[in-house]
């Protein structure tokens, strides 16, 4: 059965739009931890000790965050994975292309395979920058993610590339909430303004709210 569902282009848009709203949640939080940069070093220091001590002493040390990240690996490629195969059925089906573009389709839309790959490679870049420190700019201090995020947002590129991403990602949000309501029949006539509202100030706001922490950097506010 489950095979079943994940031949069809039913079920690999389900598991699109469940993996999605895992990867937003997980945003929102992400976000939220953040802006705690502007409470200072010994702040967000604290947080991020904190997120490998969550559950204990049930959970052994970084337990719960492996646990996070082997959720977000699994989410991250079944997306990614059912969205690449989504768009080799579309090719395959029509292999020459329209003559005229439909006009309804949105920037968001028209963009969004492109978008997810700049996300992809963003991640990678993200995760050897800051988590193992394989390309981190200047020194990079194991255990002082204040001083590591802003190191790297002392850089030009390092603002370039995280800005661009997060550009990227207001769109994704923007249209794969949407999408993702419509594929789990949320949406309705009475619903579509709701839900076209939330999509809105959700991608406004996640976008706002990681740009928020380099230009805090390069404004000197958080130093």
């Amino acid at each position: 059965m489950a095979r079943t569902m994940w031949d069809s282009s039913v079920g690999k848009k389900t598991v699109m739009a469940v993996s999605g709203l895992i990867m937003l949640l997980y945003l929102v939080v992400h976000m939220i931890g953040n802006l705690k940069i502007y409470f200072g070093a010994g702040e967000f220091n604290h947080y991020a000790h904190w997120l490998r001590t969550v559950g204990e002493p049930f959970m052994h040390y970084e337990w719960t965050l492996w646990l996070i990240r082997i959720v977000l690996v699994v989410a991250v490629v079944s997306h990614a994975t059912s969205a690449y195969q989504l768009s080799r059925r579309d090719i395959r089906a029509r292999p020459t292309k329209y003559v005229h573009s439909r006009p309804r389709a949105s920037y968001a839309t028209r963009t969004m395979r492109w978008g997810g790959i700049i996300l992809a490679l963003f991640i990678v870049w993200h995760i050897l920058d800051l988590t193992t420190g394989t390309v981190h700019s200047g020194g990079f201090q194991e255990g002082h993610p204040y001083q590591n995020v802003v190191d790297t947002f002392s850089t030009w590129y390092g603002n370039v590339i995280y800005i661009v991403a997060m550009l990227a990602l207001g769109l994704h949000v923007r249209h794969g909430f949407w999408s993702a309501a419509q594929t789990l029949g949320v949406g309705s006539r009475t619903r579509d303004r709701v839900l076209k509202a939330t999509a809105n100030v959700l991608a406004l706001l996640l976008t706002a709210g990681f740009i928020a922490v380099p230009v805090g950097v390069m404004t000197g506010v958080v130093s």
